[in-house]
């Protein structure tokens, strides 16, 4: 995709995204900012911050779980480099801690495909699963969306 087209996408995605019951109900979602190719989510994160949402971004630890930290703003966002990885963006600010997570009505989830069993194909660091087993340690039960293109959307992802 160009750069105009990700432009487009990303604007088409926090209109389309703001409509779902599971994020037009949430006082915080977990979230985070899109690298690459994946769907654009910066509008998202504005506008749900215009809305009054607490929005919780990412910070990769160097065991690829997960701190979260809160957006308040893409002036509040560093790029980040871990080793010879890409660059994240992840938010500046005070650190919560990985139950943070633990506290949201929503989580987005990056994925590179998910089929229609909800199975959800990421890039193998393992840091959402570490999330997600997070969440049920705990008993949380936020909605969890993942942001995709259609043709991510596959028949059959391997559990």
């Amino acid at each position: 995709m160009t750069a105009d087209d990700l432009r487009e996408t990303s604007a088409a995605l926090a209109g389309r995204a703001l409509e779902l019951p599971e994020l037009a109900r949430a006082g915080t979602v977990a979230a985070y900012v899109s690298v690459g190719s994946e769907p654009g989510t910066l509008a998202l994160l504005d506008a749900l911050r215009a809305r009054g949402v607490r929005v919780l971004l990412p910070v990769l630890l160097p065991d690829n779980d997960l701190d979260w930290g809160e957006y308040t703003g893409e002036g509040s966002l560093a790029r980040v480099r871990h080793g010879g990885r890409m660059a994240l963006f992840e938010p500046a600010g005070e650190r919560l801690g990985p139950d943070a997570v633990t506290t949201a009505d929503a989580v987005l989830l990056p994925g590179l495909a998910v089929d229609a069993r909800g199975m959800r194909l990421g890039r193998g660091g393992g840091s959402y699963d570490r999330v997600l087993a997070r969440l049920e340690r705990a008993g949380a039960h936020p909605a969890l969306v993942v942001l995709l293109y259609d043709s991510e959307v596959v028949e059959h992802v391997p559990a």
